[in-house]
């Protein structure tokens, strides 16, 4: 009984019959796969992993440079962010090409599809092009290092200190506490107030009675005194310059003062200076400049006001003399 079942079975599947042509084709199918087709998509997957494993190598050696030479963490986070973004996309580009030709090679026609994604690649680039051109700025800001996390910077007009930064967008915080967020493609022009060092000019004023070459000695007295003093003496790049009389301006004398400072650590040196300045003038007698005060015309101490002499009488300006007409008075 079960013989002739397995007998009438094979009868389906014998030479010549519908399901015994079927099975044919697949196996000649199978031995044309296997001898022609599969050693192609091995070669692809194998490229594909070689190609892998060396953009894992090669970002991997990014951000290990990166963490041995960068000047501080911000920077090694937008490598580390940098090679993120490299690798994704070229596991991408690589898994779509690896993608195509395997489409390919199991001959499946590539003209319909390829159309299709140049439609649709064409309508996202019009929708998103502002979005490709902050990635892009994005990328050349990172690679050329333009900035960093921390930097004092002004970006699109606005000026504060670096936040934050993506492919799309960079962070900014003012001194009021205001936060900002630019896009990329907005930034055009970088000005970086941390990078080499920084250079702040104080315009000190005294009034046009003293002697300029007593207050230029005094100035840099001062101005050496903040250079050596313990707190500020590492926080110079060179010595301060006081550059003499730069103007007057009424009863002012203006004299320049020039610290170089390590970037964006000028202020508390000049803080210190101007409070020096101020406590030197009133033991030296100095006054500071004044635009209201008019050389020669205050009068110095103990100096005696003269009486000024009575006005004459002017005879237009007498009253006439009133008489009553009935008394006579």
């Amino acid at each position: 009984m079960i013989a002739d079942r397995w007998a009438g079975a094979w009868a389906i599947l014998a030479q010549g019959r519908f399901m015994g042509k079927v099975v044919d084709e697949w196996i000649a199918d199978s031995q044309e796969f296997i001898h022609s087709k599969l050693p192609h998509l091995l070669v692809i997957a194998l490229i594909a992993f070689i190609l892998d494993k060396l953009l894992k190598v090669i970002t991997n050696r990014m951000v290990h440079v990166a963490e041995r030479h960068a000047v501080g963490p911000g920077r090694v986070a937008e490598v580390k962010t940098l090679a993120g973004v490299i690798r994704a996309t070229g596991l991408a580009i690589i898994g779509v090409i690896a993608g195509l030709q395997v489409l390919a090679t199991v001959g499946m026609n590539l003209a319909p599809l390829l159309a299709s994604a140049g439609v649709a690649g064409v309508a996202i680039g019009l929708a998103a092009q502002n979005i490709v051109k902050d990635m892009f700025n994005g990328i050349l800001i990172l690679v050329e290092g333009q900035f960093n996390v921390g930097d004092s910077v002004t970006l699109a007009g606005v000026s504060g200190t670096v936040e934050s930064m993506t492919l799309r967008k960079t962070t900014l915080r003012d001194a009021n506490g205001t936060l900002y967020i630019i896009p990329n493609s907005q930034v055009t022009t970088v000005a970086n107030l941390s990078v080499g060092f920084s250079v702040a000019t104080m315009n000190v004023s005294a009034d046009f009675s003293a002697n300029p070459d007593q207050v230029i000695g005094l100035l840099k007295q001062i101005a050496d005194e903040v250079r050596r003093s313990p707190e500020f003496k590492d926080l110079f790049v060179a010595d301060p310059q006081v550059l003499g009389v730069d103007s007057v301006k009424g009863s002012q004398l203006i004299f320049p003062v020039v610290f170089k400072t390590v970037a964006t650590k000028q202020y508390g040196p000049m803080r210190e200076f101007q409070r020096r300045v101020r406590l030197a003038f009133e033991e030296h007698g100095l006054l500071p400049g004044d635009p209201l005060r008019v050389y020669g015309a205050t009068a110095g101490p103990g100096r005696q006001h003269e009486e000024e002499p009575a006005p004459a009488h002017d005879p237009t300006t007498l009253k006439p003399q009133e008489t009553n007409p009935f008394s006579g008075e």
